[in-house]
């Protein structure tokens, strides 16, 4: 037999997808919709740690990330650079663009798709910023939910691995929790599963909350099996209970289509017990993921059966593509804590993927049996102590220098390294990545003051860690450097400091608007709704005479404040000057199906329901739906009265009673 050496190569792929569109210019002061919310009654009860750990800086808002917002329902077949790593066994297919997913995990003797490859890109708003798109295995940093680089891209080069040949290595600095790391992928040659190797580095003087949550697409015709007997369920309608594994309110969960509702099983696996999960199909083949012990966690989700449920899927895939459910592998027990990384410490670990069959009368038998079954087919194929001295091997390489870039990320981190001086080896922050984001923010740290913009535009993104409002409270008090530390002081949640620079730098602000919206939210957040109106009015009015072009920039601008005018004056009753609003937009952004929406929203409240209905009834799709979102629905029942289209309806839990 003649063994194909391990391989990295890159590639491209032609995939019909929807671009993730340009980056929303309003700095997002507050949370986008969570529907991962626990009830506060919820947290009485629970083990110590885990009560701590739910507590421990949950996300105040995506800041200094930008809401990605602005993509559409429309696919077109588009070339996507993909790197593959492949060895005769396996080949792996990773989406440099798309925050280092895997696209693909082949099984090349047997020709199986170890995952569920998605045959679309399609974003929806699922992740912490805005866009997300399915399938493959996504590697989740920052805060509960999806990481905000679902949709950006994120560095790759090749290193040598341990056993001499190639891997993977892709790096990024996450800038929720201002926190570097690295995944590798190593694929060793004649070996039937990727191993992957991840690593998080905290170079600064204090603690800071870690999550992590290795995400993995599967279709949803399995049977999931982990080593538990019981499991925290988390189920859309904001509560948390312990749930016996596999049967609960008579039925057998692990088959994520016997349940109607979505819902995720966090599952309770003991102390000592070898991590792993794996979802087999009705033959008894499929996938099994296992790690070294530091990820505890491991879960299922499941979309269900329900109306609400198969809409999302295909809402998020294509239909009659068949569905999927996730099996995944975390730091905590559940995706609703976060894990404290002490100063100038690390965390690391390794993953392992990779095929796993198993007779089927044992793996659909009685609970334990099947358990018992897997784990010892598991221990054939991958001992634990192979894992553990894989770990090992891979981690005397972890420093080891790229060589050849395959893909560049962000010149966010060259930034951090260029203001701290960190030594990050293994991961370098080139400095011909910085780009014009940074510019700014480069000239405030060689002069100490913000630059005036040379030109009229919406302002650029603003940076909110300490160091860096520390930086901007002893800059020059003019009107742009004022807006970027009243932003960085509202996420510090000094919102009194934050609303007096506001003001400050409205008093000489040659562009009054961006000052005027942040001012509009804080009043919104306060429940001062009139002012709240008052103020995005005169903001949209002073948008609409600064605007210079149609370019992208400007529209998205235009799009995303005209949104938020026209929402703050509906919830202050003044349909007309909502109205005013709506007849300035342009009509490409006023036919996007979320200002369909939008309108439809406004002809509720000018009292013409015959409309509404009109509205519903041509067809549209607001593209921006956030998980556990119901506004369609309601809407459209309040309006007509009448049960809710299946095409709108996107319900994740019972209707309340």
């Amino acid at each position: 037999m003649v063994i194909v050496k391990t391989t990295v190569r890159r590639d491209v792929t032609t995939l019909p997808a929807a671009e993730p569109g340009p980056e929303n210019p309003l700095p997002p002061l507050l949370p986008l919709r969570n529907a991962h919310v626990l009830e506060e009654r919820a947290k009485d009860g629970l083990p110590r740690d885990m009560a701590r750990q739910l507590r421990y800086e949950p996300l105040s808002s995506p800041l200094p990330t930008r809401v990605l917002d602005g993509y559409g329902r429309e696919r077109t077949d588009t070339a996507i650079d993909v790197i593959v790593v492949e060895n005769d066994r396996l080949r792996a297919t990773v989406l440099p663009g798309y925050g280092g997913r895997v696209h693909s995990l082949l099984h090349k003797p047997t020709g199986r798709e170890l995952l569920y490859r998605n045959p679309v890109l399609q974003p929806a708003a699922f992740a912490l910023n805005g866009a997300w798109c399915s399938g493959g295995i996504e590697w989740n940093i920052g805060a509960t939910g999806h990481t905000t680089l679902s949709c950006a891209p994120v560095h790759a080069a090749r290193v040598r691995a341990p056993d001499g040949g190639e891997m993977l290595r892709l790096w990024e600095w996450e800038r929720l929790r201002d926190l570097p790391f690295q995944v590798d992928l190593w694929l060793p040659e004649d070996s039937d599963f990727l191993h992957v190797g991840v690593r998080i580095r905290n170079p600064h003087e204090k603690p800071a909350p870690v999550y992590w949550w290795s995400n993995i697409a599967v279709p949803d015709e399995r049977r999931v099996l982990a080593p538990a007997d019981e499991a925290w369920q988390f189920a859309y309608t904001g509560a948390l209970r312990k749930v016996p594994v596999p049967e609960f309110e008579g039925a057998d969960r692990t088959y994520p289509r016997r349940s109607e509702y979505p819902a995720d099983y966090f599952y309770d696996v003991p102390d000592g017990a070898r991590r792993w999960i794996a979802a087999l199909d009705d033959t008894g083949h499929g996938l099994v993921q296992t790690s070294t012990d530091l990820p505890r966690g491991r879960k299922l989700f499941l979309w269900g059966t329900g109306t609400g449920g198969r809409r999302w899927q295909e809402w998020l895939t294509e239909p009659g593509t068949g569905g999927y459910a996730e099996i995944q592998s975390g730091l905590a027990r559940t995706q609703l804590e976060h894990v404290r990384l002490d100063a100038e410490a690390e965390f690391s670990w390794l993953e392992s993927y990779g095929p796993l069959s198993a007779p089927a009368d044992r793996v659909h038998g009685d609970w334990a049996g099947a358990r018992e079954e897997v784990a010892a087919r598991l221990a054939d194929a991958l001992p634990r102590e192979s894992v553990d001295a894989a770990y090992g091997a891979w981690l005397a390489c972890a420093d080891r220098e790229p060589g050849e870039v395959l893909a560049v990320g962000s010149g966010w981190g060259a930034l951090e390294v260029l203001r701290a001086g960190y030594k990050l080896p293994g991961t370098p922050f080139a400095e011909s990545t910085l780009g014009p984001d940074q510019a700014p923010w480069l000239d405030l740290l060689h002069t100490g003051a913000v630059p005036e913009p040379r030109k009229v535009a919406p302002p650029g993104p603003t940076l909110v860690a300490p160091h860096w409002r520390d930086m901007l409270e002893t800059a020059p008090a003019r009107p742009l450097a004022e807006y970027h530390l009243g932003i960085a002081q509202w996420h510090a949640d000094d919102r009194a400091q934050a609303v007096r620079s506001w003001e400050r730098g409205l008093e000489l602000a040659p562009s009054r608007w961006p000052l005027l919206r942040c001012l509009a939210v804080a009043d919104r957040a306060e429940g001062n709704t009139e002012r709240a109106a008052d103020r995005y009015a005169e903001a949209f009015d002073d948008l609409c005479q600064e605007r210079r072009d149609d370019g992208a920039v400007w529209t998205a601008a235009t799009a995303a404040l005209g949104h938020e005018a026209i929402t703050a004056l509906l919830a202050a009753h003044r349909t007309e000057a909502a109205r005013a609003v709506w007849t300035r937009l342009g009509e490409p952004t006023r036919t996007e199906g979320r200002f369909r929406l939008l309108e439809a929203q406004l002809l509720y409240a000018e009292g013409d329901m015959a409309a509404v209905r009109a509205v519903f009834e041509s067809g549209f799709e607001a593209a921006d739906l956030r998980e556990g979102a119901e506004t369609l629905g309601e809407l459209w029942t309040a309006a007509t009265g009448e049960e809710v289209p299946e095409r709108y309806d996107f319900r994740m839990r019972p209707a309340e009673s």
